[in-house]
């Protein structure tokens, strides 16, 4: 029998094993190499493993099929080169606590996993650590437990390493007055109450009014009573359905007192001794036409050395805000808090205060303004020869919009880009050609999904969904981006210096097996191996291009990626098919890049402002609350729009629409409309009267006896029969008959679980939310 083998003394230990090798020499059993890499989340790659039982040669090689085999069983996922048992925790995560156990502790679960593992809560013996309660949201470590049986009793302990803020005791609703003359709060999330507000209380506001209330005590009877503090405005107003949004994900966006007074009182930074003077240089910036802030400049020149014929030097400058937001000080502490911008359709939640954002680091045509640039040398065929980084003071020789620079490139100039087009936008655009061929080389994944933009009328309310055109002005500025961040990341690693890195893992072993099942039943294939190659999507993307399976692969594919992160520990980035990257060109919005300015500002010597060996100390803690505030702002984005869509549409009940279906799962059909960017929900009961099948592979729902269905990215006709504004959910009948589907299974075993009834005379259900 194995023996239990820890991380400390498996390097100088073998473990008994089923196969015996040579001299006393053993391998590890399965069970032991679980058991270690659970015991050992931070030093479970494939090299840890080997090195903890001191396997080499052929060893190395029997271990590497051994743990190909534990993640085909859905014993081990993989993540960021490292293994973990499947279903486990990240060994930091975002805890919500929800209660105490008999003895009095803490316990709590991940705040994305509300039905996973219990983590009990161990606190600090010093008492100088955070001390969190029931209800609070924590940053923390996670220790899985050893030998762990009893799923109601924790399967992990946390040592907590921030604690968020505690929310408010206000809460949002809608203002009512009812028949009788009385006022009522209905509630815009299902935990809350209905609410009493007495006459004296309702401060000014209307019915349908989105408006904050404070709760008074409950009283022993009825109902219990509010005050309305404030009044949002209508909920037809985007601004009214963003606050919703922003209240339950806990998005601060309202500046405290000391931060503002901080803000107002920097001064605009000065042409010092490290500071070199760029002014001369025509800096041109390039933005969407409602841009208010401009916190990246670009200019390009053909390169004059003879050794690098067809070259060009690219020159990105960055707004310098680091000059003004200083570690430890309230505008930093806000910052790390809030940890992005959050973008709604009419309404930005800013990192920091206008004072810092749209006036000192905005880079204004003519004004003098501190910027950290990068100048860039590459060949004729796209690659970087070298790169070289400086903290500068520039002026814009121009603002521009995307749309205006693109014309005046196609032949159509205007009055502002008529006199620099020789000059300063041609030398650009060749240098974006030159970058186009390095891209091209790299094969980065090229997903074709274009990207809707709501309009909306002075009123607040929806006026049209668009799909802006994809502009080369866009592409270019795109592209010298990433290889601004390349650079960055690449000096700072050269330096020694640690980082927090832009990762991005390639999709899982489950992942490409279920997108293999599919691409099989439209006649593609996808070479099995763990080592995937974005350009390997790319050509299967390519053998659809133009097809009628073009949009239902590219979502396919989509949805087989991992989500992007920031952390410490570098893995590379799949999707750009990059070695290192590392944010640096939107300090203004992201904390992730005021990081990496501080780290280059301090490692290269550039003057004040560099990273704090406090903050260095603190980085994998920072990176976890800043891709937790990433995944905050794309939920709360995403709800905005669907119940602002979802009030717009609230009058056109029973009317039919085309759509798109954008999601199959067992009970039903996702479907998206185009015209507006709205999901919905087609329930299964409502399909027709046959035994309707799910065929996960397919993403595809088909009826047992005509063998015809419905599948992902279906063009559809579907009537609207029922909404929901506040959630933002809205149910649909489908119109459209089902189509043959012959790639679809056709034979199964009629079990429980794998069979699914749709009669029409069923109760049907109300309105689901998001997928």
């Amino acid at each position: 029998m194995a023996r239990k083998i820890s991380g400390r003394n498996a390097g100088t230990r073998r473990a008994a094993s089923d196969e015996v090798r040579g001299k006393d020499v053993y391998r590890p059993s399965r069970d032991e190499i679980l058991r270690y890499i659970a015991e050992n989340p931070d030093r479970s790659g494939k090299r840890d493993i080997a090195k903890a039982f001191a396997l080499k040669n052929d060893d190395r090689i029997w271990l590497k099929h051994l743990l190909r085999e534990l993640q085909d069983e859905g014993l081990l996922e993989k993540s960021r080169k490292r293994l973990t048992r499947a279903g486990a925790l990240p060994h930091v995560a975002v805890l919500d606590i929800f209660g105490r156990d008999a003895e009095g502790t803490l316990l709590a679960r991940a705040s994305e996993q509300p039905d996973g593992p219990i983590v009990a809560i161990k606190l600090s013996r010093t008492g100088n650590g955070p001390v969190p309660g029931v209800g609070d949201r924590v940053l923390a470590k996670t220790f899985p437990v050893d030998d762990h049986i009893d799923d109601n009793e924790p399967a992990y302990t946390a040592r907590v390493m921030k604690m968020f803020e505690k929310r408010a005791d206000t809460a949002l609703g809608i203002f009512r007055i009812l028949k009788d003359g009385s006022f009522r709060i209905e509630p815009v999330e299902r935990r809350q109450p209905e609410l009493v507000i007495d006459k004296d209380h309702h401060n000014g506001a209307k019915d349908g009014d989105l408006v904050e209330v404070v709760p008074e005590r409950a009283s022993r009877y009825g109902l219990p009573r509010a005050k309305v503090v404030s009044v949002l405005g209508s909920l037809t107003n985007e601004k009214a359905v963003s606050m919703i949004a922003i209240h339950a994900h806990d998005i601060p966006h309202i500046f405290p007192a000391d931060v503002i007074a901080e803000a107002e009182a920097v001064k605009p930074a000065t042409l010092d001794g490290k500071r070199e003077d760029w002014r001369e240089l025509p800096l041109v910036t390039i933005d969407p036409a409602d841009a208010k802030d401009h916190d990246d400049a670009v200019y390009a020149v053909a390169d004059s050395d003879e050794k690098n014929p067809g070259g060009f030097i690219v020159t990105v400058a960055i707004a310098d805000v680091a000059a003004y937001v200083r570690p430890g000080t309230a505008l930093d502490n806000e910052a790390l808090k809030r940890g992005n911008s959050v973008y709604f359709p009419d309404r930005v939640v800013p990192m920091l205060p206008e004072r810092i954002s749209n006036d000192l680091c905005s880079l204004r045509e003519g004004v003098d303004r501190p910027a950290l640039a990068v100048r860039m040398t590459f060949s004729a065929e796209g690659r970087k020869i070298r790169h070289a980084f400086h903290r500068i003071m520039m002026r814009s020789s121009a603002r521009l919009a995307y749309p205006q620079a693109q014309a005046a490139i196609d032949g159509i100039p205007d009055e502002k880009t008529g006199p620099i087009l020789e000059t300063v936008l041609k030398p650009l655009w060749a240098a974006y050609d030159v970058l186009k061929r390095g891209r091209d080389s790299r094969q980065p994944l090229e997903l074709d999904l274009p990207e809707r933009k709501i309009l909306l009328k002075p009123d607040g309310t929806v006026d049209r969904v668009i799909v802006p055109d994809r502009l080369d002005a866009h592409k270019l500025i795109e592209e010298f981006m990433i290889q601004a961040n390349v650079a960055a990341a690449e000096t700072l690693e050269n330096k020694k210096q640690k980082l927090v890195y832009r990762i991005h893992d390639g999709p899982s072993l489950a992942k490409q097996e279920s997108l293999r099942e599919f691409l099989q039943t439209i006649g593609l294939s996808l070479a099995r191996g763990a080592a995937m190659r974005p350009s390997q999507f790319n050509g299967i993307l390519e053998q659809v291009r133009g097809g009628d399976n073009e949009q239902l692969v590219n979502e396919v594919v989509l949805r087989s990626q991992s989500q992007a992160e920031y952390n410490p520990d570098n893995i590379g980035h799949f999707g750009l098919n990059l070695r290192r990257y590392a944010h640096f060109t939107s300090p203004i919005r992201r904390y992730a890049d005021l990081i990496v300015h501080r780290a280059l500002i301090g490692s290269l010597g550039l003057g004040a402002g560099g990273l704090t060996p406090q903050e260095e100390a603190r980085l994998e803690e920072t990176a976890g609350l800043i891709s937790q505030t990433e995944r905050r702002a794309m939920a709360a984005e995403r709800e905005t729009v669907d119940r602002l869509v979802a009030g717009f549409l609230a009058e056109r009940v029973d009317e039919t629409f085309e759509a798109r279906i954008s999601g199959v799962v067992k009970a039903g059909l996702f479907v998206q409309l185009p015209q507006y960017g709205a999901d919905g929900f087609i329930p299964v009961s409502s399909l027709g009267d046959d035994y309707y099948h799910f065929d996960e592979a397919a993403r595809a729902l088909f009826g047992e006896r005509s063998g015809k269905g419905y599948q992902l990215a279906d063009r559809v006709e579907v009537k609207l029969v029922e909404i929901a504004p506040l959630a933002g959910a809205m149910r649909f009948e489908m119109l459209t008959e089902p189509k043959p589907l012959p790639g679809s299974k056709r034979s199964f075993h009629k079990t429980k679980g794998q069979r699914t009834r749709a009669r029409a005379s069923q109760p049907r259900r109300g309105p689901r939310g998001r997928r």
